[in-house]
This record gives C-alpha cells, structure tokens and sequence, in this order.
C-alpha cells in the first residue's frame, strides 16, 4: 500500500496566536492519527506561482490514514482553533507505490 501525505501550503498568515494554539492542539491529533512531520517551515525558495511562506509535510500509511486523521474529532476541534488564522491549501496526495 502507497504512504499517503498532507501538503499544507500556507498564503498568509494573519492571526500567528491563533496559529501557535492551532498547531498544539493539531500537532498531537495527527500524530494520533499516524502522522509523522517531515518537514514545517517556511519554504527555502519559491518558484513559479509559489509564496515563500510556510510549508507543512506530514507522511501517513495510506490515503485512509491521512482522512480519517483529518476527520477525527481531535484535529476537528484544532481546526475550529484555526478559524481565519491563515489562508492556506492543504491537500492530501497519494505516494508513489
């Protein structure tokens, strides 16, 4: 079974608190879930359309893995934290078998 990840790329941040408190509560809800971090911070360069600001990578087992962790009520409960902190996609994307 292909490992599944969590791209979270960020456009702008305009609330950090609310962030730091989201990324407690977040932190500890996807490692529940099976998540590891493989890399949060902002990004080293920027090419094309890109924005130099913050990137998360999370590695999980499977697809399933990286949804229900998303979907479980720990890390729903982060996002109500997260609110309006950041503008941001986060897509979850199937590894290479």
């Amino acid at each position: 079974m292909a490992k599944a990840y969590w791209v979270s790329c960020y456009r702008s941040i305009s609330d950090p608190q609310a962030l730091a408190a989201y990324a407690k509560l977040a932190g500890p809800a996807i490692a529940a879930g099976g998540g590891r971090f493989l890399a949060r911070a902002d990004a080293a360069k920027a090419y094309e359309a890109g924005i130099a600001q913050r990137v998360v990578l999370i590695e999980f087992d499977s697809v399933e893995r990286a949804i229900a962790a998303h979907d479980s009520e720990a890390y729903q409960a982060a996002l109500k934290v997260f609110g309006k902190a950041a503008e941001r996609d986060l897509r979850i994307v199937e590894g290479l078998p």
